[in-house]
């Protein structure tokens, strides 16, 4: 939806520059950008990934990639480090200078682009007409929303709806070993000094959480300033406590709690087990925290499990949840889970067996910038 919307303003605009589209991620939101812009008119999209961050399947996802407009690179490092690398060039203003006068601007995929919450906000309200389909709830019963996120767009996206309206609860925030948004749910304090991290839910693998600023300004009375002063403490400090008016809001629509590495193998194979439904590791880590938080308010309104990922894409992890030895690596364990789970592989997926790896490069943060220069001149 991102690239048909991004194209149709470029044309009502009457803007005759080139648009470079700048995707940082953590796994699945790299393939769907570089799917939705391969090769639309009047663009270029640049993908950078960590290159340790992914799964092996995502990572084929994005290095087979084809299309005359795309382009992907690993970083050496974490999604964080990513993020920041493409966020210091979008503010690089003599880089955008430069781009512009050889007929470029800039432009992400990444949840930073309201373009991408929108969508997203839409099926929130989708799910609930869902509810009341099948007559699980009546019309303005409320229900809650339980989302595994790292970077805080998914279930913003859900804060949204209920801000327009959407009979919502609790929006329940699951984190991983990663769990800074938990920390700030629970206490007010966003403090990313702390060890990060690498986990069987790598795209929840993140201790900058970029959409929670959006939640701040909304919190705060749209209050710019104070935000503003809240992110220059995160940035020298890595630290700062939210005001009582966040606070406030945090407890009236948000609830949290983290899922353990050992707890989310153990979920997806109690579901698989006793439900015959097999889930993924991100999954995996909001339907446990779902449990808990049940178990710990005895809140039993209907609620919906926000299912953001394929268990194929981490065939590994998934097998080993289920006990199920690893015959070979890579596409090979996609035949194994769907013969041990008697699940499909997903088409996307199975059309990756054969396809030819197109992008194999490798940088430090530092030269991201360099990357993009080369990229757009070449």
């Amino acid at each position: 939806m991102l690239p048909e919307l991004l194209v149709a303003s470029l044309r009502k605009t009457e803007e005759k520059r080139k648009v470079c589209i700048l995707v940082a991620t953590s796994g699945d939101t790299g393939k769907a950008a570089l799917d939705g812009f391969k090769d639309v008119d009047g663009t270029k999209i640049m993908v950078f990934y960590p290159s340790d961050g992914v799964s092996d399947v995502q990572k084929l996802q994005m290095t087979t990639q084809e299309g005359g407009n795309v382009n992907v690179v690993a970083i050496e490092g974490n999604f964080d480090d990513a993020q920041t690398g493409v966020k210091m060039i979008f503010s690089d203003e003599t880089l955008r200078k430069e781009l512009s006068d050889t007929g470029f601007l800039l432009s992400s995929a990444n949840s930073i682009n309201w373009g991408r919450l929108v969508p997203q906000i839409a099926y929130y309200f989708s799910a609930y007409c869902d509810m009341l389909a099948c007559g699980e709830i009546e019309l303005g019963d409320k229900i809650n929303f339980c989302v595994p996120t790292g970077n805080f767009g998914n279930i913003l996206a859900a804060y949204y709806a209920e801000k327009m309206g959407l009979p919502i609860g609790k929006l329940i925030c699951a984190s991983n070993k990663n769990d800074v948004l938990t920390q700030f749910i629970s206490t007010g304090t966003y403090d990313k000094n702390r060890q990060f991290f690498t986990t069987a839910s790598p795209s929840m693998d993140i201790l900058v959480s970029s959409n929670l600023e959006r939640f701040l300004f909304e919190a705060s009375g749209k209050d710019g300033e104070a935000v503003s002063k809240l992110m220059s403490e995160l940035d020298r400090g890595g630290l700062y406590n939210a005001p009582d008016s966040v606070k406030t809001e945090i407890q009236r629509i948000f609830d949290c709690s983290m899922c353990s590495e050992d707890d989310t193998m153990n979920t997806i194979k109690d579901v698989f087990t006793n439900q015959n439904y097999l889930i993924d590791t991100h999954t995996a880590v909001a339907y446990k925290v779902l449990k808990d938080y049940r178990d710990k308010t005895g809140d039993k309104r209907p609620a919906i499990v926000v299912s953001t990922a394929s268990p194929f894409k981490f065939c590994d992890n998934v097998l080993g949840a289920l006990n199920t030895p690893l015959d070979g690596a890579g596409l090979k364990l996609l035949d194994t889970l769907s013969q041990a789970t008697g699940n499909p592989i997903p088409a996307p997926l199975k059309e990756l067996e054969g396809k030819k790896q197109r992008f194999s490069s490798a940088v430090k943060a530092e030269q991201m910038k360099a990357e993009v220069i080369k990229f757009l001149r070449g």
